[in-house]
């Protein structure tokens, strides 16, 4: 027997339903309906908020939130009413509703459980919520889910038992199949908290581009459940698509594959839109100086780049083109002495090579090292299979199952089927002509960062180089270095490596005019506007070394000692108490921050971040003075003030990675004052209708959504003054169990892991390139 919530009251099932009401409670509802909303038995529910007394408002923190009780809408699941929150997203930025007990609640003695709360959505675009448990130790358990347009479910949040204790290389696990729930996805933090002192949970939707209303109701815990192995047992066909799940591109054999094939390049010719130049420019706009480069420029009060012929040029296209994330761990290793490892002078990250493939003596000492991954797959060609060829190996993961192990490329493999091979490799050359080909024919006009080196030459879609700086150097932390440290820019050897990367750059470009920029590193830590503690990290972890540790922590001795002189007045701004600067020299704990201090932090911030980008530029620009320095991509979490002005004075153009529903007002007014070029160097949105197991950073209901979704976010960079161009993340799904270097597990890309393009999303992009120019430029059209 199993329990639903009717509109007002538990209502028992019997078990000749219990089949039924599984199927029917296993995705959201439509509320033009009269549904059941799933629950578990009564004794396994201990009741939160049940919002029939307005005095429950007292309990729950609104930030530019409205709430309305209602009694008569779908989505009251429990008595009499829920509550209605409507927001409005023009003005704000953050939105959110929080609840908090007076006292910190204690669930320890429960066993597995779940935090469940009924959400029904009645407008008529889906919306995503993020989702925030926060312990009485400062540590906090983030997930996010999509509630779909005009929908009413159950969503729960695992906080005890279930998965959360099986690391399986993978960033979202399948759900169990007896679970009647909407689970909301995993996404970063601490899994298993301390629950004997919950202090908050925060529901939240950031940087909207639509207004949104939602009906809550029934905050409770319910009974988790124990996970099975058999929800990761043979889920990966031989194409590498979910064996469970059936969808409209989803490839049954490799007939129907070369069908797909042949359909499209009916087609499929490479033409540019009518109103494009040779290099993707705006024919149709005003014509300007042409250096033979790509440059910017600000025209009408619009920053723009133009392309080498002197066309304004806008930079949309699509991002890592390449091979090497698309191979997943498979749970087999080998002996390690017989493993090759890495250069010390090696210039390419881990995740960032190739197959890395396997040869000779250590093939014959192939072994199961993960049973786990292993059983994931019906099916891996053996060593003398002609896919074999689509093996590799990761010397070390960032997180997973196993740190390190086998690979194998279920996309490679779908290439090769697709084309076949006249000679070695040669389905490589087949899909790259395909990729131009698509990106023309979808209207993008040019690729984004990492995009695969052999694409430079063909001079058919303006690209953006890259490279990383990687190497024996001294570093500085955060306090959160998620990738890695940040690298000692006062270290002689950081402008070594600095310079070597430049240079192989270089080389790789060899002055190509079709090379738009350079994007060097990517996403890193330098600190977040949540604290003082958490903006200015580098400076307050720096202090706590010796001069003669750290380069960096040299030069903040130095200019503290410039700025105030003698110690006497250094232990007034700072209420210290030193005798001398050795002491400082020696290095300090710093808990507590004061004004002057702070003022300190941010001068030292932006001193250390200006010789980061000084160094790179100066060693960019010394071999390749005709092309854009395009920054660091600034992750959203990663973009103090600070730091982004010290990017703007050396960059060409700003470069921000953002994962968010759109560009919203408020939060990019910055820009105004920076008055630079700006970029979106990565954005995505995904789903999971089509068998993945997690959809991404930003959630869509289905394709048709994703579309929608993706067009949203692109009127609001292209109506935006000082954005010059943004970039999707990424051509090709991540693969279903999870990329190997990380266990990103996304549908994000615009192909399928079998090379299919997702028709919505092509769709969606060759109406929004169409028209990229007249909405941009609309009052710069040439007579």
């Amino acid at each position: 027997m199993i329990y639903c919530y009717k509109k007002a009251r538990y209502v028992l099932l019997g078990a000749v339903s219990t089949s039924l009401l599984l199927t029917a409670c296993s995705e959201p509802q439509s509320i033009d309906k009269q549904v059941s909303i799933p629950a578990v038995e009564s004794k396994d529910i201990l009741s939160l908020l049940d919002f029939e007394t307005p005095e429950q408002l007292s309990n729950i923190k609104l930030e530019n939130v409205q709430p309305v009780f209602v009694n008569s809408e779908n989505g009251v699941t429990q008595g009499k009413q829920g509550l209605r929150l409507n927001i409005q997203a023009k003005d704000n930025y953050k939105t959110s509703f929080s609840f908090a007990p007076k006292n910190s609640w204690d669930w320890s003695a429960y066993g597995p459980f779940k935090v469940a709360l009924d959400i029904a959505n009645p407008e008529t675009i889906s919306a995503q919520i993020y989702v925030t448990v926060a312990d009485g130790k400062g540590q906090t358990h983030n997930r996010s889910v999509i509630v779909p347009k005009q929908s009413n479910g159950t969503y729960t949040i695992e906080l005890a038992g279930g998965d959360l204790g099986l690391e399986t290389g993978i960033r979202s696990n399948p759900k169990s199949v007896d679970d009647s729930s909407i689970p909301v996805t995993w996404r970063w933090g601490v899994k298993q908290l301390d629950l004997t002192q919950v202090k908050s949970i925060k529901f939240s939707m950031t940087s909207l581009l639509h207004d949104r209303a939602l009906v809550i109701d029934n905050l409770r815990l319910i009974e988790g459940n124990d996970y099975s192995l058999d929800n990761l047992t043979a889920v990966v066909d031989e194409f590498g698509q979910n064996i469970n799940v059936d969808f409209p591109i989803k490839v049954n054999s490799l007939e129907q594959l070369l069908a797909n094939k042949a359909e499209e390049e009916k087609h499929l010719d490479g033409t540019l839109m009518a109103d494009r130049s040779k290099f993707g420019g705006w024919k149709e706009g005003p014509k300007l100086e042409g250096t033979g480069y790509f440059r910017t420029t600000k025209i009408e009060g619009q920053w723009s780049l133009v392309d080498p012929e002197g066309y304004l040029f806008f930079s949309h296209g699509i991002a890592n083109v390449r091979m090497s994330n698309t191979s997943t761990i498979t749970g087999y290793d080998f002996d390690k002495s017989l493993i090759k490892q890495r250069d010390k002078n090696d210039l390419t990250p881990e995740d960032s090579k190739g197959l890395n493939t396997i040869s000779g003596p250590a093939i014959q000492t192939r072994h199961v090292s993960s049973s786990l991954r292993s059983n994931m797959f019906t099916w891996l060609p053996s060593y003398d299979d002609p896919l074999a060829n689509h093996f590799g190996y990761r010397r070390s993961v960032h997180t997973g199952a196993v740190e390190h192990g086998e690979t194998f490329s279920f996309y490679r493999a779908n290439l090769e089927r697709k084309y076949g091979e006249s000679s070695p490799e040669s389905f490589m050359d087949d899909w790259q002509q395909t990729t131009l080909n698509r990106m023309n024919n979808w209207g993008f006009t040019s690729f984004g960062n990492w995009i695969d080196p052999s694409f430079y030459a063909q001079q058919q879609v303006p690209y953006f180089a890259n490279g990383w700086i990687i190497g024996p150097f001294k570093t500085v932390s955060s306090g959160n270095d998620y990738w890695s440290p940040l690298p000692d820019p006062f270290d002689p050897v950081f402008v070594e490596r600095a310079r070597v990367t430049a240079e192989a750059i270089a080389q790789e470009v060899n002055r190509n005019p079709w090379c738009v920029g350079v994007f060097i590193d990517n996403e890193k830590s330098w600190g977040t506007t949540s604290s003082v503690s958490g903006q200015y990290g580098v400076v307050i972890n720096t202090l706590s070394l010796t001069d003669a540790e750290s380069p960096t922590k040299a030069q903040f001795t130095q200019l503290l000692k410039d700025k105030y002189q003698d110690i006497v007045s250094f232990n007034k701004a700072w209420g210290t108490h030193f005798e001398v600067w050795q002491e400082l020299s020696n290095g300090i704990l710093v808990t507590e921050h004061s004004a002057a201090m702070i003022d300190d932090y941010s001068m030292l911030l932006h001193h250390y971040a200006s010789q980061y980008f000084s160094v790179v530029k100066a060693e960019l620009k010394r071999v390749l003075p005709n092309h854009l320095y395009m920054g660091v991509r600034f992750a959203d979490w990663g973009m103090t003030p600070e730091v982004v002005r010290a990017a703007a004075d050396h960059v060409d153009v700003v470069s921000y990675n953002y994962y968010k529903e759109g560009l919203q007002k408020d939060y990019w007014k910055f820009l105004e004052e920076l008055d630079m070029p700006s970029i979106i160097g990565e954005f995505h949105i995904g789903a999971t209708d089509t068998g993945l197991f997690n959809p991404g950073l930003v959630h869509a209901e289905d394709q048709a959504d994703r579309g929608r979704m993706y067009q949203d976010y692109m009127h609001s960079v292209i109506d935006n003054p000082y954005f010059v161009g943004a970039h999707w993340f990424q051509y090709i799904d991540s693969p279903l169990t999870g990329r190997a270097y990380d266990g990103e597990n996304y549908n994000v890309g615009f192909v399928s892991v079998t090379d299919t393009p997702y028709t919505e999303m092509v769709e969606a992009a060759k109406k929004l390139n169409t028209s990229i120019y007249p909405r941009k430029f609309k009052d710069l059209k040439s007579d």
